[in-house]
């Protein structure tokens, strides 16, 4: 049995809009939040999104419906995202205020029930570094925690998307961490 997006792919590509409108649709707010989390833009991760799909749209013929349909577009979106960063200059600060104040950053921490207008400050200045301390990731490192604590996927899932073994996304993972752990540790 085929999923549902594999079924939608074969409808696109015998020229059915509404079919890719579909995959748009199940995808399209997903994958912004993944761009946005390993960007931190949000112009780029919208860029990002429109050109995943420019993308799936042209290459449906290559879709092997023996992989997962999800893998296959987190693989583009998230290879699109690792292209821009690359090309990007390194920025270190981490007295840089975010870019975008929509309330999107990604690394927001699960409220609690009894938030205090003191509280709301300590989170909001916790998210802040948080968010400044993985914006210097290497892009090896951002990329597999994005996919893994924002996206919460799977090492396995991770490993799909990447293109690599088990053993080397939980190598990033824990590298990541550590990097991390050290960044903040300065900080807080």
């Amino acid at each position: 049995m085929i999923s549902i997006e594999a079924h939608l792919a074969r409808l696109s590509l015998k020229g059915d809009q509404q079919a890719f409108a579909e995959i748009v649709s199940l995808y399209q707010e997903k994958l912004y939040h993944m761009a946005y989390r390993m960007l931190g833009n949000r112009q780029e991760a919208e860029d990002v999104v429109q050109d995943t799909f420019l993308r799936i749209h042209k290459n449906l013929d290559r879709y092997d419906e023996k992989l997962k349909f999800s893998t296959w577009i987190y693989r583009i979106a998230t290879n699109l995202c690792i292209d821009r960063l690359r090309k990007r200059k390194p920025s270190y600060s981490l007295d840089a205020q975010p870019t975008d104040h929509e309330g999107l950053d990604g690394y927001s921490m699960i409220p609690s029930d009894n938030r205090t207008p003191e509280s709301e400050v300590l989170l909001s200045e916790t998210q802040q570094i948080i968010h400044q301390a993985m914006a210097t990731l290497p892009v090896k490192y951002k990329t597999v925690m994005v996919l893994r604590y924002l996206q919460e996927m799977s090492l396995q899932e991770i490993g799909d998307v990447l293109g690599m073994p088990v053993t080397t996304v939980k190598t990033r993972v824990h590298r990541g961490r550590e990097f991390l752990r050290k960044k903040l540790e300065r900080v807080l």
